[in-house]
Formats: C-alpha cells, structure tokens, sequence
C-alpha cells in the first residue's frame, strides 16, 4: 500500500488546502493529513483546534486520516512508514521554498522523496493568512473555507456566533429576534438581531450612496415606473404585491438585492460581539444559509394564527394567499435545511412554534443555543 503525507499549519484549513489533499488521495492509497507545530510560531488557534478543523473538513474522504505532530517532519513521516511528502505549489516562490525544504529533509538519509502539486488557477490566491486578513474586515469567507472552520474563524477572530432566524411569514420573526436579544442581556450576553429586511428597506429608500441609486434604478427598471416614488426611492408596497403574486420575479429581485445586502451585512457586523441573530423570511430560499454556517433557528405557527397576524397588517386574503405561496412552508425549509447541514457536515437547527410562545420555551431556545456555540453568560 503506497502511503504519502501532507503536512501544513492548517490556521486555518482551506478549500485550496483541502483539493490538493483530495488529489492526493486519488493517487495514493493512504494519505496522512499532519498538522504541524512550529514553536517559534504564533497561531491563531490551538494545535488540537487546528487538528479538529481539517478531521471536520475531510471526513468525506475516506483514505484520509488527519494526525497532529512536532518536531521534523521527515522523522513522522519515517516513524509511521510514510515515504513521499506531498506539497502544493502556489507561487514561484513557494516552489523555491518547498526545494530547499526537500534538500534539507533529503540530507537526512531516510528515503522520504517530494510529491509535488501545483494549485489548480481558481484556488492559487486561497491562503490561511488571506482568510484571517478577509475575516478582520468582516468580509465574506464562505468560498474559501467549510462551513464549520467559518463558524471557528468567526469566533475566534471576531468573537461572533451567528445563528439564522426564519420561518413561515406571520410567525413572529421580529418578536422572537427581538426576545432572544432582550433574554441574552439579562443573563449577561451580549446579542444583535439584524434584520435583513431592514437593510434592504435602507437600500431602496434612502441610502445616499451611488451604488445604491443605480441599484434603485435597476428595480425601477425591471418592474415598472409603478414601484418608484417621487423622489427616486422604492415603493415596497407596490414593489411586494408584484413580487409576491410572481416567483419569478421575486427571484429577479433577490438577484438584484443579494450583492448590496451582503455589503451591508458586513458594515452591520462591524464591531459587534457575542451572539449575532440574522433575521429573514428568505434566507433559506435564496440560498443563503450559509451566512449562519446552516446554524438555524426556523419558526413555525398555525395557519389560523398566521392568517389573523397578516390581516392585523392590513394585507387582504387575496395578498395573504399570494405572499404564503411565495415562501416555502416550515416542512419544506426544515427539509432543505436538513439537507443542507447533512452535506457540509455543519451547522443546527432549532425549531420553534410561536403560536404565542411563552418566556419559558424562548429562554430554553436561548439556553440551547448558547450551550452549543459555549457561550458563557456573564450574569
């Protein structure tokens, strides 16, 4: 059985790591993932954490066992009967770098030879360095790390613990948002609700920003002079009965809202600690989960009570009935929810009845999630 390693700082492990490891597997029978420890390195996480991150990120590969190790790394691989290095190439000068380290171990007598594998082009710029760098700046990681060293890096370098909260229209998302943030205070924990649909009211409205009116501009443009007010912001009432009554079209319009969204999302993130609660109708449906690393709190309520909660908004049975069939209904989220975690190996989902939901059952929702992300509180 030919046996090779790869070994590597793993602060983090990425996506580019993680497809020369799959390459690797696909030429060797066995390939050991070794994540080293250089003492004359500062890491942002702990050995046993840099460890646990890649086991996490390549269980789907069957040949692949992830080990820790110290010292030189032609001694481990000799000691567990490893004689080919595998190394990726990125750069020029990681190209010169992994020779000299090639003729070092060489010189050591013990028979361990190179395997070298270039970066394919579209993974060449993903580096640990340039994930910890995006992440200070809250920008989006998602494309250059799995779901749960996100949710690690999040924590690690941001202190945030970011849950999803959505459910079926009409079933309270502002008021359990709003709740868990209130409850997560007293015990001494600080929290934020960020609705999404707030930062999407600010950008049809009145942000001033350039970008912001060209994005105006394309739904004026797209759906009608109709949905534009007098003053070059959005009607959202009439732009909500076009897009609820029309899937097609409501889906045109998270195309064109998804990118300034995002940007917004990350200047609402800026600087905000602890628990963050992102709360909107759609996240599921335009594919979105993964802002919360699929950790996801869904709500459900009765059809009676959900009828009389939209009515109270003034909307008729007619606009109810468009808006419902608009949306996925709590089995079918709960269904691609479920998906989802089960192929990113990630993430958690809570579900939530809110009928009229007491204290009580919010407080232990609460307690849940804090446990599973080991949020301490404070109070």
């Amino acid at each position: 059985m030919k046996s090779a390693i790869y070994a590597f700082s793993g602060d983090p492990i990425t996506f580019g790591h993680i497809d020369i490891i799959k390459r690797a597997a696909a030429v060797f029978d066995r390939v050991v993932v070794a994540i080293g420890m250089n003492p004359a390195k500062k890491y942002l996480f702990s050995q046993e954490e840099r460890t646990e991150m890649a086991r996490r990120s390549l269980l789907d590969i069957k040949n692949v066992e992830v080990k820790s190790f110290s010292g030189m790394l032609v001694d481990f691989a000799y000691e567990n009967n490893i004689d080919v290095i595998v190394k990726g190439i990125r750069t020029a000068q990681d190209f010169e770098y992994e020779l000299g380290l090639h003729n070092l171990g060489d010189s050591q007598k013990l028979g361990i030879d190179t395997f070298a594998l270039f970066a394919k082009p579209g993974l060449a710029h993903i580096s640990s360095s340039a994930v910890k760098d995006i992440q200070k700046e809250q920008g989006l990681i998602h494309d250059y790390v799995p779901a749960y060293v996100k949710q690690c890096v999040e924590g690690k370098l941001s202190e945030q613990f970011i849950v999803g909260l959505s459910g079926e229209i009409g079933s309270g998302k502002s008021y359990i948002g709003k709740k868990l943030v209130e409850l997560a205070k007293k015990m001494g924990v600080q929290a934020h609700n960020i609705e999404l649909d707030h930062l999407s009211w600010q950008i049809q409205s009145d942000l001033q920003e350039e970008k912001y009116a060209i994005v105006r501009k394309q739904i004026i443009d797209f759906f009608g002079q109709e949905v534009a007010n007098a003053d070059g912001s959005i009607n959202r009432k009439i732009l909500g009965e076009i897009v609820f009554a029309d899937r097609q079209k409501l889906d045109r319009l998270n195309e064109i809202m998804e990118v300034p969204i995002l940007v917004r999302l990350r200047r609402e993130l800026k600087d905000k600690k602890g628990l963050i609660i992102l709360n909107a109708a759609l996240l599921v449906e335009a594919e979105m989960s993964q802002l919360s690393n699929y950790n996801m709190i869904l709500l459900s309520v009765d059809q009676k009570i959900q009828e009389e909660r939209l009515l109270n908004r003034g909307l008729n049975k007619e606009q109810i009935k468009h808006r419902i069939n608009s949306q996925y209904n709590f089995a079918h989220k709960k269904i691609v929810l479920e998906n989802e975690i089960r192929e990113q190996n990630q993430g958690k989902l809570w579900s939530l009845k809110n009928n009229s939901a007491s204290d009580s059952q919010i407080d232990k929702l609460l307690n849940d999630i804090l446990l599973y992300f080991a949020i301490n509180k404070n109070a």
